[in-house]
């Protein structure tokens, strides 16, 4: 028998082998494939924190539908976006209707890079009509086609009204198309509150929230156990624990405690599991949290810095106070944090981090004890 491989994977892209708190989402897609055209979850929109798992979850609905043979389209909300979409139907239309005769579809994959060389339109015809006719000839075969787009909050407005238009009577004719969309919270709410279309309204929305610790703490001692790991009761309880229920976060604590164990006759030693830990806290530290702080301007920087000053929930007309503005031009940046996914409401006039080790890691910045000295000009 050859040596244990860790099984988790905190990489980006990297499917994680355990979805904590995830499978009845998927289970829910399932059944909506299952039951057909116009089912509630074939249209679905999900958001989350930074490093919730929105993107990893479109991955799991991917591998869904695939399973069920259906075509997935896999986009990115930039630039260009029903362009890709369009050439990327026009390419499963050729081969499914105009390629080797009885050719059935049995599910596959295609995202961006796949199109990136766009197919130049030989007739001038509406995707719409190409979409329709690919649709028509899924549906002959049992199957049907989803289309993913990632970070919705970036979108084009008249893409997004287009997309919707299309899809709105692909629905009403009832062929088989699933549509799911992921975005951070506050930007996916302030979207659907424009006005731009009403197709995002009716679509089923999953709020991505962190896991249940004993959830967390089952599947680590499931997943420690089936992978050759001693870890005893106590230490399993103080694995999930610090995850705080963060799906990326537990993968994290997962691989390095796991790593750790490894060199100590795969044991979840004390001296293990402290320094899993912490070298999950500092790779936390120089991924999620420090490309989300360096994307803030130095105001929104601000903001937070004096959030860290609480162990807790921070108040925000106290926040203002300690910025020194008032509580209407400190309220302008907490939108934007919010609609970021860096900070959260946790009550009525109160606010958090929506990423673990967040304030742990602000409190390390040079910036800290400054950001309470200096108040900020009101423009």
């Amino acid at each position: 028998m050859g040596t244990p491989r860790n099984p988790f994977k905190p990489t980006a892209g990297a499917r994680p082998p355990l979805l904590v708190g995830r499978d009845e989402i998927r289970e829910d897609f399932a059944e909506s494939i299952e039951n057909g055209a116009g089912a509630p979850g074939l249209l679905s929109i999900y958001s989350g924190a930074r490093g919730i798992g929105e993107t990893v979850m479109l991955g799991e609905i991917e591998d869904e539908a695939i399973h069920h043979g259906w075509i997935v389209i896999s986009e990115t909300a930039t630039e260009g976006l029903v362009r890709r979409i369009y050439s990327a139907i026009r390419k499963h239309k050729a081969e499914l209707l105009d390629g080797p005769a009885g050719r059935r579809i049995t599910g596959v994959k295609l995202g961006p890079l796949e199109v990136a060389a766009e197919l130049a339109p030989t007739e001038d015809i509406h995707w719409r009509t190409i979409l329709t006719e690919l649709l028509q000839k899924l549906d002959e075969n049992g199957t049907g086609l989803l289309i993913t787009v990632d970070e919705i909050h970036g979108i084009d407005r008249g893409e997004l009204a287009e997309i919707a238009t299309v899809v709105q009577h692909m629905i009403r004719e009832e062929l088989p198309i699933g549509m799911a969309f992921a975005g951070l919270p506050k930007a996916v709410e302030d979207l659907l509150n424009e006005g731009v279309t009403t197709f995002l309204r009716r679509a089923e929305k999953y709020d991505l929230n962190t896991a249940p610790i004993q959830e967390v703490a089952n599947a680590f001692r499931e997943t420690f156990g089936d992978s050759g790991v001693e870890a005893g009761e106590e230490k399993i309880q103080q694995l999930a624990e610090a995850t705080g229920g963060y799906p990326f976060l537990i993968q994290l604590v997962g691989y390095y405690v796991w790593s750790q164990a490894s060199k100590s006759n795969y044991v979840v030693t004390d001296e293990a599991l402290a320094a899993g830990l912490e070298k999950a806290r500092r790779r936390m530290g120089t991924t999620v949290v420090q490309s989300a702080y360096q994307s803030l301007s130095d105001i929104d920087r601000s903001y937070i810095l004096a959030m860290a000053e609480d162990n807790g929930p921070s108040r925000t007309s106290v926040v203002a106070q300690r910025l020194g503005v008032s509580q209407v031009y400190g309220g302008q940046y907490r939108l934007r944090l919010l609609a970021q996914g860096i900070i959260k409401t946790v009550a009525h006039g109160y606010v958090d981090f929506a990423v673990p080790t967040l304030r742990e890691f602000l409190r390390e910045q040079p910036a800290y004890n400054a950001v309470l000295h200096d108040p900020l000009p009101e423009n």
